[in-house]
C-alpha cells in the first residue's frame, strides 16, 4: 500500500484538482492532486486524491487536514486504500466453460 497517497473526501463540488493541491501543499511536495469526476457528466464525484513524495508530509496532512472545515464542509482524509477488483461484467469469473 502507498503510503504517500491521500483519499479525500467530502470536498466542495467547487474544488479543482489546482485548488487541492494548493490546499494541502502547505504539508510538503506534491506529486499529484486529482478530483475524481464523474464519467458521463463531468460533474466533481465530490473526492479525489492527493500523493505527496514521501510519506512523513502525507502523515502530517493527513492529521491536521482531517475533518478540517473546507468551504462550509468538513472534509475527510485517509491513506488511500489499493481499489479492489470488482466482480461483475467481463470479469474472468463471469465466463462459464462450454462443453
Amino acid at each position: 500500500m502507498d503510503k504517500k497517497k491521500l483519499f479525500v473526501g467530502n470536498l466542495p463540488w467547487s474544488m479543482s484538482g489546482h485548488s487541492l493541491k494548493e490546499l494541502f501543499a502547505q504539508y510538503g511536495e506534491i506529486v499529484d492532486a486529482v478530483i475524481i469526476s464523474d464519467r458521463s457528466t463531468g460533474r466533481s464525484r465530490g473526492f479525489g486524491f492527493v500523493t505527496f513524495t514521501n510519506e512523513a508530509d502525507a502523515e502530517k496532512a493527513k492529521a491536521e487536514m482531517n475533518d478540517k472545515d473546507v468551504e462550509g464542509r468538513n472534509i475527510v482524509v485517509n491513506t488511500a486504500k489499493q481499489r479492489e477488483e470488482k466482480e461483475g461484467f467481463g470479469s474472468s469469473q463471469n465466463y462459464i466453460k462450454q462443453q
